[in-house]
Formats: structure tokens, sequence, C-alpha cells
């Protein structure tokens, strides 16, 4: 009898692939102002593990404190703001039809008081390109310009932390260490170079899957590998 296949261990959802969240510090999401204006200043910088852009503490006029995504160039004591009268400086959080077209924002609400859902990666932007009618186009990191409600509320500036894939990781120990931080399945071994009894494709005198690749649609979960429900494999004809 075989043993349960990797893709049925991840569903099962145990510890080894189960996002590690009980060590997420924050949702980082946007102050809630109503039509008022709440201020702040960064105490301190710190490193999320949910994340590869760091954040900010920063403690509000009220004494509270928060977390927030920060954006390039911002530093310990710089004053923040949330609120449609705050100034258009980096690091402060306007409605979208307060922020002037041409202007760099990020962490970008879906949905007016959401808290943010899009724009949140280390290093990316978006640019506001055009405003119509109560809504405002947004050009997204993919280049798509996407229209949002002009109540959605984003932050002034680009994501911290750019640049992070530019350094090689050199050691295979490096490597280990940042994907035992994250629910991913690696290193991933092939299916052909398993045991039988480990994977449908594994077994015999040289690497080969031994049966057709395509599986049904319905197949059960232990033979569920390969292409599932493929119309076509292989390269098309031209």
């Amino acid at each position: 009898m075989g043993h349960r296949i990797t893709t049925q261990s991840r569903g099962k959802g145990g510890p080894t692939y189960r996002a590690p969240s009980h060590r997420y510090k924050a949702a980082l999401r946007h102050v809630s102002s109503g039509e008022s204006t709440v201020r702040g200043r960064v105490e301190d910088i710190e490193h999320d593990p949910a994340r590869h852009a760091p954040i900010a503490l920063v403690r509000l006029e009220t004494g509270s404190k928060v977390y927030m995504l920060i954006t390039e160039g911002m530093g310990v004591g710089d004053r923040v703001a949330w609120g449609p009268e705050a100034e258009i400086r980096n690091g402060n959080t306007l409605p979208l039809g307060e922020i002037p077209t041409g202007t760099y924002v990020c962490n970008i609400e879906a949905q007016p008081n959401d808290g943010g859902k899009f724009v949140r990666s280390g290093g990316v932007q978006a640019v506001v390109v055009d405003k119509s009618e109560g809504r405002v186009g947004v050009t997204m990191p993919s280049g798509k310009t996407k229209w949002f409600n002009d109540r959605c509320r984003a932050t002034v500036g680009i994501v911290a932390g750019g640049g992070r894939g530019e350094k090689p990781f050199v050691k295979a120990g490096k490597k280990y260490h940042k994907m035992r931080n994250t629910a991913s399945n690696w290193p991933r071994v092939r299916g052909v170079a398993m045991n039988v009894i480990d994977h449908p494709f594994g077994g015999g005198g040289h690497q080969h899957p031994g049966r057709p690749k395509t599986v049904a649609r319905g197949t059960s979960p232990g033979r569920a590998v390969g292409h599932m429900a493929a119309r076509r494999t292989g390269l098309s004809k031209k």
C-alpha cells in the first residue's frame, strides 16, 4: 500500500504546510479616522515575519500604538497622518479623491474603509492617473489601470523594501532558512524521482512516469497528479 502523497498532506493542513500566522505582528490596516484627521509619530521600524517589507510602530496622538506599512524615505521620528485633511506627503494616508494625479501611492483599499488590499509588497507602487465622476483611475504595478471609489484610501509613496530579490542567496543554507520561515513546499522533489509507494510516477529502472500524465477531474486524491482535466498537452502545431 502506498503512502499519502505530498498534495494529500498539504490538503490536510498540518503544521508543516500551514502559514506561521501565529508569528505575524499585525494586519496593517489603515487607521479609522472618519472625516477627521488622525496624526502620529513613528517610534520604531521593525521586521514582520508576514512580509518582506519593513513595518513601523506608530504612536498616535491619543496614546495608542499601531503598526503601519512604511514607504521609502520614512524613518524614526517622522510624523504621519490619516484623513482627508492630511498633507500630500510621503507616508500620509488620504482618500484617492484628495490625491493629485501623477502621485505614487500604495496600500490601496478595494472598498472604502476596508483597511487596504492592493499594492502592499516591498518596493512596489501605483500611480494616480485619472479622475472621473466619483472614481479614480490608478495604474497598478502590472501596468493595468484599475478604477476605485474616490473614497478609498491610499498611502502616498512607494513601499519600502525594494530590491530585495537583487541580492543572491549564494548558499543553500540561506535559502533553507528563508523557506522555513514560510509555508512553502521546498525543496520540491520530482514525482519520477520518488519511490513507487510515494508517488504514482515513482519507481522503475529509470525515471519515467510509466502512465499517462492526464487525469480526470474527479480522480481520487492519491492519484490526482500530472495534467488535471487537460483539454490538450504538448506543443501546439502552427
